[in-house]
C-alpha cells in the first residue's frame, strides 16, 4: 500500500458516522429526560446526538474566542432574528456550503444550547458557558445560547465573566424585541460598577500575592517590598524610590 492509499485509509478510520435522523431522534430522547428532571440522562442524549453530526469546520477567527438561564429547550433549529433576516447559521455565506452543511449547523447549535441548559439545572456554570460558547459559533445570533451565557457569567461573577456577560447583553440588544432590550438596558445600567468592583478585587489580589512574593525573597536580605516606594512621576509613569 502506497503511503498516500494509507492516509486516506486512516482518514476515512477517524471521520464520525453522520446520521442526522439518529441525531434528531437522540435530541427528541433528551427532550424527554429533561422533562422529566432527569438532566445527566438528557445531557446522554444529546452528546449523542451531537456525535452522529459532522464537527464543525473550524475558522480563524474562533482562536481566542470568548468563554441566559431560560428552563425552555428549542424544539427545532433557532429562528432568525427580524432585525437580521439575511443573517445565516455558521459559515453559510459562501455559495459552497450545502443545504445539509446549515442543516447541520443548526442542529449542533440546539443541541449545545440544550447542553447549556441542563447544566443550568445542574448548577455548573462554566460549563453552561462552554456549551452555549460552542452554539454560538454555528450560530452567533443564537439569542437564546446567548442569554443563558450571559446569566451564566453573571452568576460567575468574576472580571472577566461579567465583562463578556455584558458583551453579550449588548449583542441581545440588536436581535429581542423592544420589551425585551427595554429590560436588557436596565439589567446593563448595574453592570459598570459590578465589573469595576471585580476587576478592583481581582487586581488586589493579584498585587497582594506578587506583594508576598516579593517579601519571600527580599526577607533574605533584610529587606520588604516596603523599602520600596512608588510615586507618580508626573509624566503618566512612576517612579521608585528606596528606603530603609
Amino acid at each position: 500500500m502506497s503511503e498516500s492509499e494509507q492516509i486516506v485509509e486512516e482518514r476515512i478510520e477517524v471521520e464520525p458516522l453522520v446520521d442526522l435522523e439518529t441525531a434528531k431522534e437522540r435530541k427528541l430522547e433528551g427532550n424527554d429526560h429533561f422533562r422529566a428532571g432527569k438532566w445527566n440522562d438528557a445531557l446522554v442524549a444529546y452528546r449523542a446526538a451531537l456525535n452522529c453530526l459532522p464537527k464543525r469546520p473550524p475558522k480563524p477567527q474562533e482562536e481566542g474566542q470568548r468563554k441566559g438561564l431560560h428552563d425552555d429547550l428549542d424544539e427545532e433549529s433557532p429562528p432568525r432574528p427580524k432585525e437580521d433576516k439575511d443573517a445565516e447559521v455558521a459559515d453559510v455565506s459562501s455559495p459552497a456550503v450545502s443545504e445539509a452543511d446549515k442543516e447541520h449547523a443548526q442542529l449542533r447549535a440546539v443541541l449545545n444550547a440544550n447542553i447549556g441548559a441542563c447544566f443550568v439545572k445542574l448548577g455548573d456554570h462554566k460549563e453552561v458557558v462552554e456549551a452555549c460558547s460552542q452554539a454560538l459559533l454555528d450560530d452567533p445570533t443564537y439569542v437564546k445560547a446567548l442569554e443563558r451565557r450571559a446569566s451564566a457569567n453573571e452568576i460567575l461573577n468574576t472580571w472577566s465573566s461579567l465583562t463578556s456577560a455584558q458583551e453579550d447583553y449588548n449583542t441581545l440588544l440588536k436581535l429581542v424585541s423592544p420589551s425585551q432590550a427595554t429590560d436588557i438596558r436596565r439589567k446593563l445600567q448595574h453592570f459598570k460598577p459590578r465589573v469595576e468592583a471585580a476587576q478592583k478585587k481581582e487586581t488586589d489580589e493579584m498585587l497582594s500575592k506578587l506583594k508576598g512574593l516579593g517579601n519571600s525573597i527580599l526577607g533574605n536580605f533584610g529587606l520588604s517590598t516596603d523599602n520600596f516606594k512608588f510615586e507618580p512621576n508626573g509624566q503618566g509613569g512612576y517612579s521608585m524610590n528606596f528606603q530603609r
